[in-house]
């Protein structure tokens, strides 16, 4: 029996002009994942990546961690299979779309807009993008310019495939995002497409979920763990 382990990229500097690189949360997040490990004697023997900037930095952390200590760590391979959903273009594409459509949505965009710099900004963003993340996934608008939901799952589903394939015992880590983790989540469980979204907006930034995976077997094992961060400050999910 195999086990591949997914970690979520940590904290990242959302609502930045530059988003898609870790904050100094993100990186302590990233360390302490590392020195967990360590004091566990977990080893690898394949590590893989999205392309993002801030999955390959928390991979390069953990990377460094083991180098310090003296520890093999696999070279990571990178593959957009694993990056996020089209995040940025749900923001600039379906919620311009939902909001001429909708006056109540359009005053929910409007209450984010005043709330960008108080402390109620990530309520309503999650209000707002929750609405906007359902349309895009069950295609209630044009997906024009966005990678629409299908094609995500298509090709999250495709490069967790990839990675399992291949003989013997292995132990696979994967540094992605809560986007793909809550697919691999929701296609383990044979669950329908809504749980992928639901499970996506509990992904701590920096957990741990993990698999045991072995022919055509696919299950999860644990979902969401953060045993690295035993400060409060550390915990986080944007």
């Amino acid at each position: 029996m195999s086990v591949l382990t997914l970690v979520r990229h940590g904290q990242a500097t959302a609502f930045q002009k530059d988003s898609d690189r870790l904050s100094g949360i993100g990186e302590q997040q990233a360390r302490r994942l590392g020195i967990h490990w360590l004091k566990h004697g977990i080893r690898f023997d394949e590590i893989y990546t999205g392309t993002l900037v801030r999955q390959i930095r928390t991979e390069q952390l953990l990377a460094a961690a083991y180098g310090e200590e003296g520890v093999a760590w696999p070279s990571a391979h990178a593959t957009g299979g694993f990056n996020e959903y089209d995040a940025a273009g749900v923001l600039s594409r379906i919620v311009p779309a939902l909001a001429a459509a909708d006056e109540r949505f359009a005053a929910l965009v409007d209450a984010f807009e005043s709330a960008r710099e108080t402390p109620d900004r990530n309520r309503v963003f999650q209000r707002m993008f929750e609405i906007a993340m359902r349309a895009w996934a069950r295609a209630e608008v044009s997906t024009e310019g966005v990678e629409p939901w299908p094609v995500f799952r298509a090709r999250v589903r495709e490069a967790l495939q990839q990675v399992m394939q291949g003989s013997g015992n292995r132990r696979v880590a994967v540094f992605t995002s809560g986007g793909p983790i809550g697919l691999a989540v929701q296609t383990a469980m044979g669950a329908p497409d809504s749980l992928f979204l639901e499970v996506n907006w509990r992904v701590r930034n920096c957990s741990i979920t993990e698999f045991v995976f072995s022919g055509g077997r696919f299950t999860l094992d644990s979902f969401n763990t953060i045993p690295h961060l035993d400060e409060g400050a550390l915990w986080t999910y944007r």
